[in-house]
């Protein structure tokens, strides 16, 4: 049994605009498309259909943004994970994949814009290099920018260049984009379920889908009540229980940031003092920005599946310290975690189990660009338009044999590959 919770101690629950309070479903109702899940790809994808005239349904089992949409770096980060995969068929289907890879940040900041989305909306990213062949990527990626004439500003930095821009040596180069940045994710969720409302749509909170009964119109149960829809999205990811078939092609892996006290002037002229967001290339990886308040928001993959805060500040501020020694007597206001989806194949997941049943899940931490490109090419597919959607459901993942019931334990194991891949 689902028992509804409200959103985890996190800085962006503390300082979120407004706290949704959408009531839960009670009785049956009718809608052309009934969205399972209140993070960014339910949220997006039901804005979508909203925006072209259907009538639309979101059901969230907790709060808007409750899951990873609410918890995340905010970093908007261009591309796809796994888009090496996703694009070596054809030339044409590079390009098609190559545009794909910067949809999503042009809707956040259309939407933003057209809604009045008040966000802490930023623009400046900085992918670092820890090692001299992270600086071979990033010379390539800075190739293609300009072999595809990318609109924004973007340069690579040598090693003393990002030391300034950084204000830490602890980098050999680093490649920045304008094109990319930053956000508040929790008031940017909340902010599109607040266009979706205006435009008409239905959105159910503390309502958690029970199940689902499929046919010409599919019905979905909740404890109080049913939507019988034409179509059914699901969108819960990594919180995604319905269909333990989906849930049986991801790895559940466990992202945790820690938000310090707002910084002086004084500490700000060395801490990061452009503004940037910041992600380095490992996958035990490690990111982190300032908020709109000016605290560092420092963040990493840990082995660890717990809620303690000090555990959390326990296994993250050593490696903040190590970035910035000079915050050694800053006290850390937050801590918390939420949980990312990664495929094996490590390309997002698109696809249908039914005829009017679509999923979308498996961002490996490009969430918050890829969900709102995913969300425009669920509305395509569900309308008949599948050029983009064909280009994923061709890269259908493996399932991964007891991962629904040794989750943490196979977890575990992942983390310590990957993390002996980071040290080679």
């Amino acid at each position: 049994m689902h028992f509804a919770q409200e959103h985890t101690q996190s800085y962006y629950a503390a300082s979120a605009n407004a706290a949704t309070d959408f009531a839960r479903l009670k009785g049956d109702i009718r809608a052309d498309i009934c969205v399972i899940g209140g993070g960014f790809t339910g949220v997006s994808t039901a804005l979508t259909l909203a925006e072209r005239g259907h009538t639309v349904c979101v059901l969230e089992a907790n709060r808007i943004g409750w899951g990873a949409s609410g918890r995340n770096g905010g970093q908007i980060i261009g591309g796809i994970s796994g888009e090496a995969k996703l694009a070596d068929a054809s030339p044409e289907l590079g390009k098609l994949v190559w545009d794909m890879r910067w949809r999503g940040s042009e809707i956040i900041r259309e939407r933003v814009d057209t809604y009045k989305i008040d966000c802490d909306l930023k623009h400046g990213y900085v992918d670092v290099a820890i090692k001299a062949r992270h600086v071979s990527d990033l010379e390539r990626e800075e190739a293609r920018l300009g072999e595809h004439d990318y609109p924004f500003e973007h340069r690579l930095l040598s090693r003393s260049e990002t030391r300034d821009a950084l204000g830490t040596d602890s980098y050999v180069g680093s490649l920045m984009n304008m094109g990319n940045g930053h956000v508040h994710p929790l008031n940017l969720c909340v902010g599109e379920a607040q266009a979706l409302a205006s435009l008409g749509g239905a959105i159910h909170e503390q309502t958690a889908a029970l199940k689902i009964d499929r046919g010409d119109a599919v019905r979905v149960s909740t404890a109080e009540g049913s939507v019988t829809a034409d179509f059914v999205v699901l969108a819960g990811n990594a919180y995604q229980w319905l269909d333990r078939s989906l849930r049986g092609r991801i790895f559940p892996v466990r992202s945790y940031i820690i938000a310090t006290a707002p910084l002086s002037d004084e500490q700000l002229d060395t801490i990061n003092p452009h503004d940037l967001a910041v992600c380095d290339p490992n996958f035990v990886l490690e990111y982190f920005r300032l908020s709109a308040d000016k605290r560092l928001l420092f963040g990493g993959r840990c082995n660890y599946f717990g809620e303690d805060p000090q555990v959390i500040q326990r296994e993250l501020r050593p490696r903040m310290l190590k970035v910035y020694p000079q915050l050694k007597n800053v006290k850390v206001d937050y801590a918390w975690g939420g949980t990312i989806a990664v495929p094996v194949n490590r390309v997002p997941q698109l696809g249908f189990i039914a005829p009017n049943i679509a999923y979308s899940q498996g961002y490996s931490g490009h969430g918050v660009n890829v969900t709102h490109l995913a969300g425009e090419i669920i509305a395509d597919a569900i309308s008949g338009k599948k050029e983009r959607f064909n280009v994923f459901a061709g890269h259908r993942s493996p399932r991964i044999p007891g991962v629904n019931r040794f989750g943490n334990a196979m977890v575990s194991l992942g983390m310590l590959y990957y993390g002996l891949k980071d040290r080679l």
